[in-house]
Protein backbone atom coordinates (compact mmCIF):
# COMPACT_ATOMS: atom_id res chain seq x y z
CA UNK A 1 0.00 0.00 0.00
CA UNK A 2 1.27 3.38 -0.92
CA UNK A 3 0.83 5.78 2.27
CA UNK A 4 0.03 9.36 1.00
CA UNK A 5 1.53 11.93 3.17
CA UNK A 6 0.63 15.76 3.16
CA UNK A 7 3.97 16.39 1.28
CA UNK A 8 3.27 14.19 -1.33
CA UNK A 9 2.62 16.01 -4.89
CA UNK A 10 -0.58 13.45 -6.02
CA UNK A 11 -2.13 14.19 -9.15
CA UNK A 12 -5.14 12.68 -11.08
CA UNK A 13 -5.49 11.79 -14.37
CA UNK A 14 -8.94 13.09 -15.76
CA UNK A 15 -8.37 11.50 -19.08
CA UNK A 16 -9.13 7.74 -18.35
CA UNK A 17 -6.91 5.19 -19.85
CA UNK A 18 -6.68 1.58 -20.58
CA UNK A 19 -6.38 -1.10 -17.52
CA UNK A 20 -4.28 -3.45 -19.35
CA UNK A 21 -1.33 -1.05 -19.38
CA UNK A 22 1.56 -2.06 -16.76
CA UNK A 23 4.23 0.30 -15.70
CA UNK A 24 5.85 1.21 -18.74
CA UNK A 25 2.41 1.93 -20.00
CA UNK A 26 0.78 4.22 -17.20
CA UNK A 27 4.37 5.88 -17.08
CA UNK A 28 4.09 6.78 -20.82
CA UNK A 29 0.47 8.39 -19.99
CA UNK A 30 1.77 10.50 -17.24
CA UNK A 31 4.31 11.44 -19.85
CA UNK A 32 1.80 12.25 -23.06
CA UNK A 33 -1.36 12.70 -21.08
CA UNK A 34 0.09 15.03 -17.78
CA UNK A 35 2.62 15.72 -19.46
CA UNK A 36 5.05 14.87 -16.05
CA UNK A 37 7.56 12.69 -14.95
CA UNK A 38 6.64 9.74 -13.94
CA UNK A 39 10.28 9.74 -11.62
CA UNK A 40 9.32 13.08 -10.17
CA UNK A 41 8.46 11.36 -7.16
CA UNK A 42 4.73 12.45 -7.25
CA UNK A 43 1.72 10.06 -6.96
CA UNK A 44 -0.35 9.34 -10.06
CA UNK A 45 -3.83 8.22 -9.71
CA UNK A 46 -5.43 6.93 -13.04
CA UNK A 47 -9.08 5.39 -13.83
CA UNK A 48 -10.36 3.33 -16.55
CA UNK A 49 -13.31 4.76 -18.94
CA UNK A 50 -15.86 2.74 -16.55
CA UNK A 51 -14.44 4.17 -13.52
CA UNK A 52 -14.79 0.11 -11.48
CA UNK A 53 -10.70 0.46 -11.78
CA UNK A 54 -7.94 2.59 -10.13
CA UNK A 55 -4.29 2.46 -11.39
CA UNK A 56 -1.71 4.10 -9.03
CA UNK A 57 1.73 4.80 -9.90
CA UNK A 58 4.37 6.02 -7.83
CA UNK A 59 8.23 6.17 -8.01
CA UNK A 60 10.78 5.70 -4.95
CA UNK A 61 13.78 6.10 -5.83
CA UNK A 62 14.62 2.61 -6.22
CA UNK A 63 11.77 1.89 -9.21
CA UNK A 64 8.17 2.33 -9.65
CA UNK A 65 5.20 0.97 -7.28
CA UNK A 66 1.87 0.33 -9.52
CA UNK A 67 -1.44 -0.62 -7.23
CA UNK A 68 -4.27 -1.28 -8.83
CA UNK A 69 -7.74 -1.08 -7.04
CA UNK A 70 -10.94 -2.85 -8.92
CA UNK A 71 -14.26 -2.90 -7.31
CA UNK A 72 -16.35 -5.97 -6.69
CA UNK A 73 -19.56 -4.23 -7.88
CA UNK A 74 -20.52 -0.55 -8.88
CA UNK A 75 -17.96 2.13 -9.97
CA UNK A 76 -15.84 5.31 -8.44
CA UNK A 77 -19.23 7.59 -8.03
CA UNK A 78 -17.38 10.91 -8.60
CA UNK A 79 -14.59 11.57 -10.68
CA UNK A 80 -12.85 14.88 -11.08
CA UNK A 81 -13.49 16.82 -13.73
CA UNK A 82 -11.64 20.52 -15.04
CA UNK A 83 -12.95 21.48 -18.60
CA UNK A 84 -9.79 22.00 -20.78
CA UNK A 85 -7.63 20.61 -18.40
CA UNK A 86 -5.82 16.86 -18.49
CA UNK A 87 -4.86 16.88 -14.55
CA UNK A 88 -6.05 17.84 -11.25
CA UNK A 89 -3.87 18.19 -7.80
CA UNK A 90 -5.33 16.57 -5.00
CA UNK A 91 -4.21 16.87 -1.39
CA UNK A 92 -3.15 13.36 0.49
CA UNK A 93 -6.52 13.86 2.29
CA UNK A 94 -8.69 14.38 -0.72
CA UNK A 95 -6.55 11.29 -2.51
CA UNK A 96 -7.71 9.20 0.30
CA UNK A 97 -11.55 10.15 -0.38
CA UNK A 98 -11.28 9.92 -3.80
CA UNK A 99 -9.93 5.88 -3.77
CA UNK A 100 -12.78 5.16 -1.31
CA UNK A 101 -15.33 6.38 -3.40
CA UNK A 102 -16.43 9.84 -2.15
CA UNK A 103 -16.19 13.13 -3.39
CA UNK A 104 -12.91 15.08 -2.39
CA UNK A 105 -14.74 18.55 -3.28
CA UNK A 106 -17.60 18.12 -0.28
CA UNK A 107 -14.34 17.92 2.13
CA UNK A 108 -14.94 21.71 3.39
CA UNK A 109 -15.58 20.98 6.77
CA UNK A 110 -12.26 18.68 7.20
CA UNK A 111 -9.38 20.23 7.84
CA UNK A 112 -6.85 19.35 5.67
CA UNK A 113 -3.56 17.48 6.74
CA UNK A 114 -0.46 19.35 8.60
CA UNK A 115 2.55 19.30 6.85
CA UNK A 116 5.46 18.44 8.39
CA UNK A 117 7.84 20.93 9.64
CA UNK A 118 11.59 20.32 10.09
CA UNK A 119 13.07 22.35 13.60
Amino acid sequence: MINFTSHMRILVGITPIDMRKGIDGVALACRKILQEDPMSGAIFIFTNRSRKMLRILSYDDQGFWLCTKRLSKGRFPYWPWVNGKSTMLLQAHEAHVLIRGGNPAELKTIEPWKKIVNF
